[in-house]
């Protein structure tokens, strides 16, 4: 009868190195929305102006734009189309894929911090569907409602 060889398994040295979970720093979950514009240094200056976006983030390279910003805490990111990357600003596709929603305490007074900055109004703030809303789509071709829930 032969004698069974007992293995002993290999632990790998990298296995070692990995952090326990109490060393990983906490990260709360979001999603923030990429703009994808023509111009984006002009379109940095347009969100600053209009919504009074910090800017969280800036990388130029060759005339290019990254940037993050925050409004009131809440992000986006924003840079230039790039049709290589199938990134395409709403100029170059002819229309929008997406609508973002700025909840803001007033929204009558950012509504018309934007026109002034160069946003054309798509429709005026009203109150309806429990919210007071108005819609203006910035020089890049996205479409923002601007609003807040009526109590």
């Amino acid at each position: 009868m032969s004698k069974k060889k007992k293995v002993t398994p290999k632990v790998r040295k990298s296995a070692a190195r990995i952090k326990p979970a109490s060393r990983v720093p906490k990260i709360a979950t979001s999603i923030a929305p990429w703009l994808c514009v023509r111009n984006g240094a002009r379109a940095v200056e347009f969100y600053k102006a209009a919504f009074g976006a910090k800017e969280l983030f800036l990388m130029e390279d060759g005339g290019s734009v990254v940037a993050r910003f925050a409004v009131d805490g809440a992000e986006f990111w924003l840079s230039d189309e790039s049709p290589v990357h199938h990134n395409f600003s709403p100029e170059s596709l002819g229309g929008i894929t997406v609508r973002l929603i700025l909840t803001v305490a007033n929204p009558d007074v950012l509504f018309a911090r934007s026109i002034k900055a160069g946003a054309k109004e798509v429709f005026p703030v009203t109150e309806e569907h429990g919210w007071r809303v108005g819609r203006v789509v910035d020089p890049f071709g996205h479409h923002w409602e601007i609003g807040c829930p009526l109590k």
